[in-house]
């Protein structure tokens, strides 16, 4: 019996790393086409923004500038001083909440960080704060934002810039 469930065990290992293998390696191939789009966006003073929504969090999402890398994105609070942000309504637990609607969303955002940092307790982050002075939606449906594999779950903060194999892993995973 004892030897049934070491083959077992070792069978499912195997499978777990093949399995792994293709997803870093499918990872690694949707990367490099997105950064390649991301390469030929227009040069401007402006930023790419992904709505990433949490129940009771305080931060917006990521933002990046045109033609940088998804990796350098930062995870933002906004200071909605000069415009709201585009979903800003009641928020849960209030009754038809609105607020987070736009989840994943890609924005074409104008304005600039303030430099100030501020706290989201709810997720126990110090994070930039940007104040933006236009929103302006570029995609309702882009996509994945870091990997493809990546698994959204709104309980806390699965989705980070962290998940984009690095170019080395890629290198490996396509030589095998």
């Amino acid at each position: 019996m004892r030897n049934l469930s070491m083959r077992v065990l070792v069978l499912c290992t195997a499978i777990v790393l093949l399995c792994q293998c293709n997803t870093l390696e499918d990872d690694c191939r949707a990367v490099a086409q997105r950064e390649a789009e991301i390469a030929r966006e227009t040069p401007g003073d402006y930023y790419v923004g992904r709505r990433y929504y949490l129940p009771y969090t305080r931060f917006w999402g990521y933002l990046r500038r045109p033609g940088e890398s998804w990796r350098k994105a930062k995870l933002v609070i906004m200071d909605e001083s000069i415009v709201h942000n585009p979903d800003r309504g009641y928020e849960p637990p209030v009754k038809g909440a609105i607020f987070g609607f736009d989840q994943n969303y890609e924005y074409l955002l104008s304005g600039s960080y303030t430099g100030e940092m501020a706290y989201d307790p709810s997720t126990d982050q110090i994070l930039p704060v940007f104040r933006p002075t236009q929103f302006t939606v570029r995609d309702k449906k882009p996509g994945f934002l870091f990997v493809p594999s990546e698994k959204y779950a709104p309980d806390y903060v699965t989705i980070r810039p962290l998940l984009i194999p690095n170019p080395e892993s890629c290198r490996q995973a396509m030589a095998e």
